[in-house]
């Protein structure tokens, strides 16, 4: 048996011997990629396992996630810190071989792949950091900036919709340093994919400017390798080369079926592959010659240390460019962020605009972009009423691409804006932010899970917030769209009420490490709210008192976004009648509910009837007041009209928070 063919037969064993392991998994997709797997890791990939986040590294992805037991052999085989007990307890409990690669905690996974194309739309956003990064940083004779992306996938992937909105982009943006490996074995979980994938695959591709290699043998190494070095002898198109392959393969009753696909071969099934390859050792065995073979350190660090002595050299030439990429890279805040953001927002609070908050946004973009160089920013189409343009920012155009840019027009590609943005955060070097109207948050919702499920930082810009969105009518306005995104664990959202909130909101937004942040922001013009300073500072704290009353109050409205100022006027009026009410802004409820229970219960006493205020469902505020308070929201889709009437028709009103907070002072004095 040659060395190659044993370098790929150890992922076949590895892989096969993990899903019979857990008797769950996928087997079929590992031994059938296993020969591409050894052409592009032990002949081109360049990565270091002892050290998986150098920045000139290789980034790998396995779009293609359930194939997961690919990923952790080759991360073992390699030198990785991924024992060869971890591929033992494969899809166990706290197992670091979870059924699908999750970034961050497993080390070398660079993205959570699982959900079928969202791997291949990062690695667009991989490749797109790297052209950037180099185009911004790179000098003659120091390419300090100068990786590949290299992505697997499937007919899964192909089939997604966000295959089309992402690859269509990275052809527009000739990124030529994605190469993506199609690993077309015509097979599914459903069977022969031949009844409902009859896509002519290559020439899709070269219609978005791709450049394609047709027709590649996936199971001769050579081949795959010619194929990679002709990927990487061109600069002006990304690749896609096709491997035919057959899924299981090795297995001599079940390649090429379904069945192999997402379940185990069965004990049978593995002790007749494993006399089928020739192979003798027991399960999860590879022997020491061919893990010999394998193991990457050696190599590794001998590139991290040829790419950190010239990034010293680079430091000499350029001192302040490399300490800027050094920052940038490793996510740190510009050192002038805190004292330039605390200027700024005292000057937003003397100013008391009287604006939307979708402007108040774009104001605070443009106010912190001198001190965030690593702002990129983006809308699906929709940048004259997003407003995420700032003055000074450099569109990225197609046919200057070596100008590089800050600014993306996405077109219209919600999901793919939002996966691509993942990708730009995990490459590191960018603080990306998109916009989209907040009803087309629902077309980015996955990417948006993504993130918060991998704790990373990605600014959401969600405009026309509400019924407020007025003519456009119910398939524009947002109703649940607000609530849902505050369930996702992890994702931060605020709902800020004028230019002050908003700002703290971008503030906390940018702060963020390990938490993506949804901005909801209004159409409409909102009035703007005084506050002392500690009222301020408080803002920081998600919910705090925004206006008391005189004396113990006898209910407590909380309110957010556009519906504060109807809070603040329904609480002149019943100050009028005698209700002695309190008015709790709550831009955040992720932030307010991290809160001490002392501060949580001095905003929102024990025992005081509360009524939440916003023009949205209702569910969600019974947590805030229960079941004998009230919501004054909308529980049914929108009405086509002018805004005002929209509000008025739908019952969000001074007059309803007044009724419902005489309502809910009636009964708690009937109690």
């Amino acid at each position: 048996m040659s060395s190659q063919v044993s370098l790929a037969n150890a992922i076949r064993v590895l892989a096969m011997d993990g899903v019979q392991a857990a008797n769950s998994g996928h087997p079929g997709a590992p031994m059938g990629m296993a020969e591409i797997a050894v052409a592009l890791w032990n002949r081109h990939l360049k990565h270091n396992p002892a050290d998986p986040k150098w920045p000139n590294r290789d980034r790998f992805v396995l779009s293609n996630g359930h194939a997961s037991m690919l990923l952790y052999s080759l991360l073992n085989l390699t030198g990785y810190d991924l024992p060869l007990d971890e591929l033992k307890r494969f899809r166990q409990l706290h197992s670091k071989t979870p059924g699908h690669p999750e970034y961050g905690h497993t080390v070398g996974v660079e993205t959570t792949t699982g959900p079928l194309g969202q791997g291949l739309g990062n690695s667009v956003g991989f490749a797109l950091a790297e052209h950037l990064l180099a185009t911004e940083f790179n000098r003659d004779g120091f390419p300090i900036v100068d990786h590949y992306s290299y992505v697997f996938m499937g007919d899964g992937c192909m089939m997604e919709g966000i295959s089309h909105e992402v690859c269509s982009l990275a052809g527009t943006w000739k990124l030529s340093k994605l190469i993506v490996f199609y690993d077309d074995n015509g097979i599914s979980i459903d069977g022969d994919v031949s009844g409902w994938f009859a896509d002519d695959t290559a020439k899709r591709f070269e219609a978005y400017g791709w450049n394609v290699i047709r027709n590649v043998d996936g199971h001769d190494i050579d081949a795959v390798d010619r194929a990679i070095i002709a990927a990487k002898s061109q600069n002006a198109k990304p690749t896609l080369i096709c491997c035919k392959t057959v899924i299981g393969q090795g297995s001599p009753n079940k390649a090429g079926g379904h069945d192999v696909h997402g379940s185990p071969l069965g004990k049978d099934e593995v002790a007749a592959t494993r006399a089928a390859l020739g192979i003798a050792d027991g399960a999860f065995e590879v022997p020491a010659a061919v893990r010999t073979l394998w193991d990457g350190r050696v190599a590794g660090a001998k590139r991290q240390r040829e790419w950190q002595d010239l990034l010293a050299a680079y430091r000499a030439a350029h001192p302040a460019l490399a300490a800027e990429f050094e920052r940038r890279t490793q996510g740190g805040l510009h050192a002038d962020f805190a004292a330039s953001s605390a200027d700024i927002l005292k000057a937003i609070a003397a100013k008391a605009e009287v604006i939307a908050t979708r402007k108040s946004s774009q104001n605070a973009i443009q106010a912190l972009a001198p001190v965030m160089p690593e702002f990129i920013g983006g809308s699906a189409d929709l940048a004259p009423s997003n407003l995420t343009q700032w003055r000074g920012c450099h569109d990225l155009r197609p046919e200057a691409m070596t100008a590089g840019g800050n600014y993306i027009h996405y077109g219209v590609r919600e999901f793919g804006m939002a996966a691509i943005m993942n990708g730009l955060v995990l490459h590191g070097g960018f603080r990306p932010y998109g916009g989209t109207f907040l009803m087309f948050s629902e077309y980015a919702r996955n990417a948006i899970r993504m993130a918060a499920l991998m704790k990373i930082n990605p600014i959401y810009v969600f405009t026309h917030d509400s019924v407020g969105v007025g003519e456009d009518g119910p398939t524009h306005q947002p109703i649940e769209q607000t609530a849902t995104l505050r369930m996702m664990p992890n994702l931060d959202v605020w709902r800020p009420c004028d230019s002050v909130e908003t700002f703290v909101a971008w503030q906390i937004a940018i702060e963020h490490r390990n938490t993506p942040t949804a901005l909801i922001l209004s159409r409409q013009n909102l009035p703007h709210q005084t506050r002392d300073e500690k009222q301020i500072a408080e803002i920081r704290r998600g919910g705090y008192l925004l206006r008391d009353c005189s004396g113990a109050p006898q209910v407590v409205i909380i309110a957010t976004g556009s519906e504060v100022g109807l809070a603040v006027s329904a609480q002149q009026t019943l100050a009028e009648q005698g209700v002695a009410v309190r008015v709790v802004s709550m831009p955040s409820n992720f932030i307010f509910d991290q809160q001490d229970a002392d501060y949580r219960d001095a905003v929102l006493p024990r025992g005081v009837p509360r009524v939440a205020v916003e023009a949205g469902v209702t569910g969600y505020w019974r947590q805030y007041v229960g079941l004998d308070g009230a919501v004054v929201g909308i529980d049914r889709f929108g009405e086509c009209g002018p805004a005002g009437q929209v509000f008025d028709y739908l019952g969000v009103t001074v007059a309803k928070v007044v009724e419902a907070v005489n309502r809910v002072v009636a009964f708690s004095h009937s109690l």
